[in-house]
């Protein structure tokens, strides 16, 4: 059988979304007005039900998309989900509520009818617990990252009790109808992506507390191979969301980097003031009505112009840029490498905890480095993982480690060397380093 044949054989006609007022319901929501011919927002009330949609409009810039959207509240959840082929829920990443509301799913569904979460981390075995076999048989994770118009890579988690074609065709529909780069992730905290991603984007956040963000901005910067330094990405996301992914993973894992998942105690208190990144009018950094920027004072919650902010010599940084610009990464990365100074340690150390602890993660949250690299690469816009070791060379990479302090991952111990470890030769490299 084709692939082709393998998702025609059935039909996804109406997908119900749940929490569409949310930045990832009406997101996802416009994504699915685009491959299927109905789609209902569902939300607390049909007002902010129309709101979503009115977000998903404006997010895709496609008025045309209202043709294929119905809205309602929660009260008409039954009706809805009477002939729906698909229902996603992209409610807040709360184990409870989303329990709670798949009880009345279940009660409600068609028995056959599919039933996904875009939970960015929660298990899927937990939230599936006490509902009814064919609940469980058709239930899954697929963890869109956001923006979905505009980031392509998607996780695919099963239970227990999923069902092994069911998990095909969803996967298949996913790529050919929705244009998703799909991994397989085990049930483990934070998935595959999240759970490398966030390591970092905390550890950096922890030395944003010592070293200040303005600093840690520029030191893991774009040079370093995303797209999006991290504490601007915490912003992005929200640190109420990166609160929750970072103590979910913190509470029920303890691997080696266990305490590179702590969130950060001053973090912690200007979340309770009510710091919650770009959708709270700022975090580590704001921008004025007349767009200057603001950096955030995290002893104090007060913003002052980051133009005004003393950095000390970074030079090796410049260097680095100058030979990205001109495409020549590789010497870039040799530069990165021997840079002398301390600061220049701390960034060899944040990346060498990158590579080390996403290379550490084959067997536990995704079966290949393949998978990681691509979900880093498509979900994060970060250079994978084996990218940076073919580009670093094997030999200086395991150096790299050690310099760290990071323990070096069986694969690399076994990796043979002059071979390259990086296989998505689709992807280019080049889009990870955006420098300006």
């Amino acid at each position: 059988m084709s692939e082709t044949s393998e998702v025609s054989e059935r039909q996804v006609e109406h997908v119900v979304v749940l929490g569409a007022s949310g930045t990832m319901g009406y997101g996802s929501g416009a994504l699915f007005a685009q491959a299927a011919p109905r789609v209902t927002f569902l939300a607390r009330t049909k007002e902010k039900a129309e709101a979503g949609l009115a977000a998903a409009i404006r997010q895709v810039n496609s008025p045309a998309i209202a043709e294929r959207i119905t809205t309602a509240s929660y009260e008409e959840l039954p009706r809805a989900l009477g002939d729906a082929d698909l229902i996603f829920e992209a409610l807040s990443e709360d184990l409870e509520l989303k329990r709670e509301f798949f009880e009345r799913v279940d009660a409600a569904r068609r028995p056959d009818s599919i039933v996904a979460t875009v939970t960015s981390g929660l298990s899927i075995n937990r939230l599936a617990e006490g509902r009814s076999e064919a609940f469980r048989r058709h239930f899954l994770g697929l963890h869109l990252f956001n923006p979905p118009h505009v980031i392509v890579g998607t996780e695919l988690i099963c239970g227990a009790e999923t069902d092994p074609g069911l998990a095909r065709f969803v996967q298949r529909y996913a790529e050919q109808r929705l244009g998703r780069r799909v991994i397989l992730a085990e049930d483990t905290p934070g998935f595959a992506g999240n759970r490398v991603g966030f390591r970092v984007m905390n550890e950096v956040a922890q030395l944003a507390e010592e070293y200040g963000p303005a600093l840690m901005d520029q030191l893991i910067g774009p040079y370093t191979g995303r797209a999006l330094a991290p504490l601007a990405t915490i912003d992005w996301v929200g640190w109420d969301v990166h609160r929750a992914i970072v103590n979910n993973i913190y509470q029920l894992t303890n691997d080696e980097a266990h305490e590179r998942l702590a969130l950060p105690p001053r973090m912690a208190a200007l979340i309770e003031r009510g710091t919650l990144g770009n959708k709270g009018g700022g975090g580590f950094f704001r921008r004025t009505k007349d767009k200057e920027k603001l950096v955030i004072d995290l002893e104090t919650g007060e913003y002052h112009p980051l133009a005004s902010v003393k950095l000390p010599d970074l030079s090796f940084i410049d260097e680095q840029i100058a030979l990205i610009r001109a495409g020549r990464h590789q010497e870039a990365l040799a530069v990165f490498a021997k840079a002398p100074g301390e600061l220049a340690r701390l960034a060899r150390r944040v990346i060498a905890g990158y590579i080390g602890y996403a290379f550490s993660r084959v067997g536990d949250c995704a079966p290949r480095i393949e998978d990681i690299d691509l979900i880093m690469g498509t979900g994060f816009n970060w250079a994978p993982p084996s990218a940076l070791v073919d580009l670093l060379g094997l030999e200086v990479t395991k150096e790299l480690l050690a310099e760290a302090g990071v323990p070096l991952p069986p694969l690399l111990a076994s990796a043979e060397p002059g071979r390259r470890l990086f296989s998505h030769v689709d992807l280019d490299l080049a889009r990870f380093f955006v420098v300006r």
